[in-house]
């Protein structure tokens, strides 16, 4: 029984480490409980350079593994929350500056975050017309 505790308290102690809001930004339920500790941080990290105009860091935010499903739709949702916090202008000026295919995969992710996000039924035509256009070229 002493056992069983250990590991609970253990258990609870290594998932108390992870973030689930990052500058304001949440990390949705099913992406964050499919994380390791270590793949939480990098998000985490991701986030905060992302919104410090890193277009590193967004080029690797749009090819951050999301386990599939209801996970990669919590990262769209992840990343259409950090074009509003930035604003749309400041937010392209660091999209332009990603390759082709990374630009698809942004546009991707924001197309499921707008979609299943908080106000469902969005679209990116609507939200962010300026950078649809940067990111359809």
């Amino acid at each position: 029984m002493k056992n069983l505790t250990i590991y609970f308290l253990l258990i609870f102690t290594l998932l108390s480490c992870k973030e689930k809001v990052v500058d304001g930004i949440e990390i949705g339920q099913d992406l964050y409980i499919g994380q390791s500790l270590k793949q939480n941080k990098k998000l985490s990290e991701l986030i905060t350079q992302t919104l410090n105009k890193n277009s590193n860091a967004l080029s690797e935010l749009t090819e951050f593994w999301c386990g599939g499903g209801a996970g990669c739709y919590d990262l769209g949702i992840i990343t259409s929350e950090i074009v509003y916090k930035m604003g749309e202008s400041e937010f392209i000026k660091i999209a332009t500056e990603l390759e082709s295919e990374r630009k698809n995969s942004l546009k991707g992710l924001l197309n499921a975050g707008l979609e299943y996000g908080y106000e469902p039924d969005r679209k990116i035509e609507n939200e962010f017309p300026k950078l649809n256009k940067i990111l359809t070229e």
